[in-house]
C-alpha cells in the first residue's frame, strides 16, 4: 500500500501473512480474498484516511477500525489495515526526519540495544509437509552485536543441512517457506542435528547460540490430545515431554508448547522451568492486549511474540507491547510465513525494545530484515 502526504512525501509497505495462524487472530482478507480486499479498501477505508493528520497515529488506527466495523478486521481484512497502519507510520518518519523505530520508540527505548536473533533454521508442521510434527527449529543467539548473533545463526543453519546431507545421502533436501531445512525427521532426531549445530557453530565462532523450538502445538492437537506419529499424549503427558526435552537438550525458548486454550500448561511449564528457558505465547495471544492480560493474571508465560497484522494496526500492537514490558514479560518481534522483501520489522523490533527478533536466515524476504537490523546497528553506533 502506498500512502502520500499533503507535502507529498511517499510511503509504501506490505503486509504478511502467515500459514500457521491462531484462531483469534485478525483475518488477514475479507471474503473474497485480494479483489475484495482491495475493493473494501477504496470503499470503506479511503475515504476516512483522505484528510487525515499523517501525525495522529491513534486516530489513523481508529479510521481503521472504524471502517471495519468487526472484531477481527473480517471486512476489510486484517492485512489492508496492517499496510494502511505501517504505510501511514512510515510517511510520518520520513516527513519529520525521522526513523521508523523512532516513530514507534516506547518510553526509555533509545535504539541502541538490538535484539536477539531468534533464526529458523528446520522447519517442520505447517511450513514443511512430510518434516518433524514440531514447527520450527531455532538458533538463538543474544551476542552484544547483531552481526554477530546473524553470523552464528547462519553457520548453524549450514552445519544443519550438511548434517541432514550426512544422515541422508541419498535424499533430495529442500527448505520450507520461511527458509529452514526440510527433511523426514521425528522431532527428538530434528532436535539433537540442531543441538550439535550450535555446539559446533558456539566453539567455532566463540559467540553464544542455543537452541529453540516452536512447536504449534495446536497444529496436532485434535480432541484434548496430542497426536504425533509415534506417539499420543494428554495434557500431562505433554507438559512432561516439553519439560524433558528442555531439560536434556539445552533449550533457550520455547514456543507454543501446547495448544491456544490451554493457559493452564503453559502457566504449568512456566513456572516449572521459566526461570531459565523463555516460554513465549504466539497462538494463545495473538498480540490482543485481552488474551495477554488473562496470561499475565495466570502466569501463564514470560515472553509473548509479537505479529503486528494478528492485530491489524500498530495502535493495538504497542498497547499490547505496554501492557507485557510494565508486566516484565519479554516481546520477541515476528515475521510470518509469507513475508515480503522489506525491513519495517526490524524497526518495530528495536522501537519497541523487542528481546529478540524471529525470522527466517535465507531468502529475500527474510535477509531483507536481518540486512535493516545491520544498518540500525551501524546508525547506533
Amino acid at each position: 500500500m502506498e500512502i502520500r502526504t499533503a507535502g507529498g512525501t511517499r510511503a509504501r509497505v506490505g503486509a504478511p501473512s502467515g500459514a500457521s495462524t491462531g484462531a483469534t487472530e485478525a483475518r488477514a482478507f475479507p471474503e473474497g480474498g485480494v479483489p475484495e480486499a482491495i475493493r473494501a479498501f477504496h470503499e470503506r477505508v479511503e475515504p476516512r484516511l483522505v484528510g487525515a493528520d499523517i501525525a495522529d497515529r491513534a486516530g489513523i488506527d481508529a479510521r481503521l477500525h472504524d471502517a471495519d466495523g468487526t472484531e477481527g478486521f473480517s471486512r476489510i481484512g486484517g492485512n489492508v489495515a496492517t499496510a494502511a497502519s505501517l504505510a501511514s507510520a512510515e510517511a510520518l518518519a520520513k516527513e519529520t526526519g525521522r526513523a521508523l523505530w523512532q516513530v514507534l520508540a516506547r518510553p526509555g527505548v533509545d535504539g541502541r540495544s538490538f535484539p536477539a536473533i531468534v533464526g529458523n533454521c528446520l522447519n517442520g508442521g505447517r511450513h514443511a509437509i512430510g518434516g518433524p510434527e514440531f514447527q520450527e527449529f531455532l538458533a538463538v543467539s543474544d551476542a552484544p552485536r547483531p552481526e554477530d548473533s546473524i553470523r552464528v545463526a547462519l553457520r548453524v543453519h549450514a552445519l544443519v543441512g550438511e548434517e541432514l546431507k550426512r544422515r541422508l545421502p541419498k535424499q533430495a533436501l529442500g527448505r520450507g517457506d520461511e527458509g529452514g531445512w526440510v527433511a523426514p525427521l521425528g522431532n527428538v532426531d530434528a532436535l539433537e542435528v540442531l543441538v550439535g549445530a550450535c555446539d559446533k557453530a558456539r566453539d567455532e565462532l566463540s559467540v553464544p547460540v542455543r537452541p529453540g523450538l516452536d512447536l504449534a502445538a495446536s497444529e496436532f492437537y485434535r480432541d484434548g490430545k496430542y497426536r504425533y506419529r509415534d506417539q499420543t499424549l494428554d495434557e500431562d503427558g505433554q507438559v512432561g515431554f516439553v519439560t524433558k526435552l528442555a531439560e536434556r537438550y539445552g533449550i533457550a525458548y520455547l514456543e507454543d508448547p501446547f495448544d491456544e486454550t490451554s493457559y493452564g500448561a503453559f502457566a504449568r511449564l512456566t513456572a516449572s522451568i521459566g526461570s531459565r528457558v523463555q516460554i513465549v505465547g504466539d497462538d494463545i495471544f495473538t498480540t490482543h492486549r485481552d488474551r495477554l492480560a488473562r496470561g499475565i493474571e495466570l502466569r501463564a508465560t514470560n515472553s509473548i511474540l509479537i505479529k503486528v497484522n494478528q492485530v491489524g494496526t500498530l495502535t493495538d500492537t504497542l498497547a499490547t507491547v505496554d501492557l507485557a514490558r510494565g508486566s516484565g514479560l519479554r516481546t520477541v518481534s515476528s515475521h510470518r510465513s509469507g513475508d515480503l522483501p522489506e525491513g519495517w520489522l526490524a524497526h518495530v523490533a528495536v522501537g519497541t525494545g523487542a528481546w529478540g527478533i524471529k525470522c527466517g536466515l535465507l531468502g529475500g524476504e527474510r535477509v531483507a530484515k536481518l540486512n535493516e537490523l545491520l544498518r540500525l546497528g551501524r546508525a547506533a553506533r
